[in-house]
This record gives C-alpha cells, structure tokens and sequence, in this order.
C-alpha cells in the first residue's frame, strides 16, 4: 500500500502546530508529535529536519494562512486590526506560537521580512496619496498597529475570548485606537471598520 506523504506532512504539522503552541521548542517534544499525529518519529526527521526545521515550517505556515485570512489593507488599517483581533480570538494557539517564536526564535525569517517590507511600503504610499496620516514613519505606524491588535493577548488581565460582551469592548477599543493613530484629521472613519 503506496503511503500519503502529504497527508502525513499534514496531520504531523498540525500536531506540531498543537505542540509547540503549548511548550515552545524547547518544552515540545518529536515523541509526542509523532504519536498525535499518527506518525513514524523517523518521518518527522525525513519531511522537517531538526525540531526547530519543524517549529519554523509550522510559523511559515501559520504566517501563510494568517496573510490568507487578514489582508493587509493600508488604507484601512482600524479594519485590519480588527480583523487581526478576530483572527487571533478565533485561535488562542496562534498568540501562544508568536510569543514562543519571539522568546526561542526571535530573528526574522525571510518571508516575515518580506511581508513587514511589502506592508511598509504599502503604507508610504497610503501616507503619500493622503489615505494614511504620515505623521509617523511607515515602520512604525505598522508596529504599533501590530501592537494594539494583539495587545489583549499579550497582557495580563482580561480573556478577550472568554466573554462576547467583553470581546466586543476590547475589539472596538483596539479599532478606534487605530483609527485614532492612523487617520488623516477632517477624513471621516469607517464605521464598517
């Protein structure tokens, strides 16, 4: 019987994902992969390398889907830190592995640098055509907005997910906070943001 390498490449990065979500490189573990994922260890090897191979195709990927599900909008940056806001309640996981990908793995990969760059110059132009308040460099207009959308989950105190009520209040906090950063004076905001 021929094996499905992709369909094992898939269910081995999804426990990947569930792992090192939870511990972080160091804290994860090959062995446990293997077994949630219904997998030989030795594939694991094969298909990722060294685990920390394995932790940087699990950020690729989760990087890819996140650009899938949250396209960058310079022109309307209070929606897409909402949508990021959304995005990220949609999947706790996601927060954790950024922060384990910060604390263990802190150096840009290629496609983080060429995103960040991609999304920075997006926002020169945005400033330039008067969309975009240009009163602060595009580099770090684009991370503060980061910021404040993932700014719940980087703080003790509320669950953002754990009450809709509550969810709402941090998600209209975060959109009007970036309206407020982002918005040129006299330019009417999206409501729809």
């Amino acid at each position: 019987m021929a094996r499905d390498s992709s369909a094992t490449k898939a269910r081995i990065l999804a426990a990947a994902f569930d792992e090192f979500a939870a511990y972080g490189i160091a804290g994860a573990r090959v062995d446990r992969i293997a077994d949630t994922a219904g997998a030989n260890k030795r594939m694991i090897y094969v298909y990722f390398g060294n685990k920390e191979q394995l932790f940087d195709q699990v950020v690729v990927q989760a990087v890819e889907r996140g650009a899938e599900s949250v396209p960058f909008d310079a022109g309307n940056l209070s929606r897409y830190a909402g949508a990021i806001f959304d995005h990220l309640t949609a999947d706790p996981r996601l927060m954790r592995l950024v922060m384990w990908k910060r604390l263990e793995r802190p150096e840009a990969t290629a496609l983080e640098a060429e995103s960040y760059a991609r999304k920075t110059a997006a926002l020169a132009a945005a400033q330039r055509e008067g969309h975009v308040d240009p009163a602060h460099d595009p580099a770090d207009l684009l991370t503060l907005v980061l910021g404040l959308a993932q700014a719940w989950y980087t703080t003790a105190g509320d669950d953002p997910a754990a009450e809709e009520h509550r969810r709402a209040a941090h998600r209209a906090a975060v959109v009007d906070a970036v309206a407020r950063l982002t918005g040129v004076p006299g330019a009417p905001q999206d409501p729809a943001a």
